[in-house]
C-alpha cells in the first residue's frame, strides 16, 4: 500500500484518510487541514501497513471512501490498539463484492475484464454523476495508468474472497443518494443494525465538496 502525507503540521492527531480504488493524492491535495496531520492511503495491491507510522499519535480520527470502506476495515481489524477516536465511512461497504451489500460480483468482473484507459474514464463519469462535476474531476484526476489500476482491482477481489470479513464497528456511514457505484439500497443494507449513525447525502459516488465538509469537520 502506498501512504502519503499531505500535511504534517507536527500534531498529534492524525485524520488517516483511505481513498477508493484507482486514486492517488492528487484529488485531495487542495483539502488543507490546518489543526491536525493528514494521511491519505491509496494503491491497493498489497494491504501491508507500516503502523511505525502512526505510533506518534494520541489521536486517529479515520475516514475510508468507496473501496477504502473495505480496506480500513481489514486493516483495524488487525491493529485493534490505534487510537481511533472516530471513524467514518463514506459511499462504500465492508462487503465490497456483494450481490445485496456491495458492487455486484457480475459489475465488478466486467470492470476488470474490460478496463481500459476509455472505460476508465467511463467509469470515472458515473463516479462524478454528472457531466459538470466529471469536467471538474478531470482536472485533479490521478496520474496513475489503466493497467497498474487494472491489477489493483484484480487483487482487491483477490484479496477479499480469501480474507475472513472484519468485525471493526464505524461510527457513522454516508450514504450517497446519487451514488451508481455503490448503490444507496445496497450500503443501506450493508449498513443495517450495524453503525451508530446512518446518515444519507445527494451525492454521487465522488463529490469533492462532500470530501471537504466532513474532513474539515472533523479535524
Amino acid at each position: 500500500m502506498k501512504q502519503h502525507f499531505i500535511i504534517k503540521n507536527n500534531s498529534k492527531r492524525l485524520l488517516l484518510f483511505f481513498a477508493g480504488w484507482g486514486m492517488d493524492e492528487t484529488p485531495f491535495l487542495q483539502i488543507r487541514p490546518t489543526d491536525t496531520d493528514w494521511m491519505v492511503c491509496y494503491d491497493y495491491r498489497s494491504l501491508e501497513f507500516d503502523t511505525d507510522l502512526l505510533q506518534e499519535y494520541s489521536e486517529i480520527r479515520l475516514i475510508a471512501w468507496s473501496m477504502g470502506v473495505w480496506v480500513a476495515s481489514q486493516l483495524m481489524k488487525q491493529y485493534p490498539s490505534l487510537p481511533i477516536s472516530h471513524s467514518i465511512a463514506i459511499n462504500g461497504t465492508p462487503y465490497p463484492i456483494h450481490e445485496t451489500k456491495g458492487i455486484e460480483p457480475a459489475i465488478f468482473e466486467g470492470t476488470l475484464q474490460g478496463l481500459t484507459e476509455q472505460t476508465l474514464q467511463k467509469f470515472q463519469r458515473r463516479m462524478c454523476g454528472s457531466a459538470a462535476e466529471y469536467k471538474v474531476f478531470q482536472t485533479v484526476a490521478p496520474q496513475r495508468p489503466a493497467d497498474e489500476l487494472k491489477e489493483e482491482l484484480a487483487a482487491i477481489q483477490q484479496q477479499y474472497l480469501s480474507l475472513p470479513p472484519s468485525d471493526f464497528v464505524w461510527q457513522k456511514a454516508i450514504i450517497g443518494k446519487n451514488d451508481c457505484i455503490f448503490l444507496p439500497d445496497n450500503q443501506r443494507l450493508a449498513w443495517k443494525n450495524k453503525v451508530d449513525i446512518l446518515e444519507y447525502s445527494e451525492a454521487a459516488h465522488y463529490q469533492q465538496e462532500l470530501f471537504e465538509s466532513i474532513i474539515l469537520q472533523t479535524q
